[in-house]
């Protein structure tokens, strides 16, 4: 596997209007065609922080292929750590900003993803400076999670997690997408209105 075959594929093949769409046909193909890379990926992306474009396949590869070939799996999530050293060397080096909108996000998601209110302030600040105001906001509305439950809710059963009564109410509300839809919000000291 190479990091010109996985980017030509989401890049090109599956494209920005397929990014985030759920697709059950989407997902299968990228298990039949890049888990064996993915479970490797420890090794495999060990020398790819040379180049941005490689950079970028693997992130790829460790942080939005899971979240594709295993929903509602904790697999989704056992990359996540080596997605997030990945990109902040390769932040360091500067490779985020070779790489052109809107695939320049996926050297932030990340810290995004993480669990983690300083990974999801730095998620805010790298957004804000270098992606779009629409990018912005669904980084706050990531970091306001982490902020008043200290983890995303909606991965709660996928990793066995017990759900509080706030996290339920918002789960119950639609989850991540009633926080998008305004249907349900965050205050100020975190609790949900």
């Amino acid at each position: 596997m190479t990091p010109a075959e996985i980017n030509a594929f989401w890049l090109d093949e599956i494209g920005e209007k397929g990014w985030y769409a759920r697709s059950d046909a989407v997902d299968a193909t990228i298990r039949d065609r890049f888990q064996p890379a993915w479970e490797d990926a420890e090794n495999l992306t060990r020398d790819w922080l040379g180049a941005p474009r490689d950079a970028l396949a693997a992130l790829i590869l460790t942080d939005q292929f899971p979240r594709n070939m295993f929903r509602d799996d904790p697999r989704a999530f056992a990359t996540d750590a080596l997605a997030l050293r990945i990109a902040d060397a390769a932040i360091n080096l500067g490779h985020d900003l070779a790489i052109p909108l809107p695939a320049r996000q996926f050297f932030y998601l990340p810290f995004e993803h993480s669990e983690s209110l300083s990974d999801q302030n730095r998620a805010v600040e790298l957004i804000r400076e270098f992606m779009g105001e629409e990018s912005t906001r669904h980084a706050e509305l990531h970091r306001d999670a982490i902020r008043a439950f200290g983890r995303f809710p909606w991965r709660n059963g996928a990793l066995g997690r017990t759900n509080t009564p706030d996290e339920q109410r918002l789960l119950d509300a639609g989850g991540y997408g009633a926080l998008v839809s305004g249907k349900v919000s965050l205050d100020a000291a975190g609790k949900l209105v």
